[in-house]
């Protein structure tokens, strides 16, 4: 799927909070045997990037609208000629 700038710009600010959430998740896990607070790190980070991704938000909105008039404009100037 195709990213606008912008939405590179979101997945990569949400990154820069999940990936450290993630190692040091993997840390507890698998080299302290702290099992609990590992997973509960690494479930926290897989859940930031899943929420940026996947839920839709008051901003996201104009966009949306945008490219689908856009999609439905240029498809309907494909059909007539």
């Amino acid at each position: 799927m195709a990213r606008s700038i912008l939405g590179l710009v979101g997945l990569g600010a949400t990154l820069v909070f999940a990936l450290p959430a993630a190692v040091l998740g993997l840390e507890f896990l698998l080299v302290q045997g702290r099992t609990v607070a590992g997973v509960a790190l690494v479930v926290v980070a897989v859940l930031m990037v899943a929420v940026e991704e996947y839920v839709t938000t008051p901003d996201d909105v104009p966009s949306i609208v945008a490219e689908q008039t856009v999609g439905r404009l240029a498809d309907s100037d494909d059909e007539d000629g």
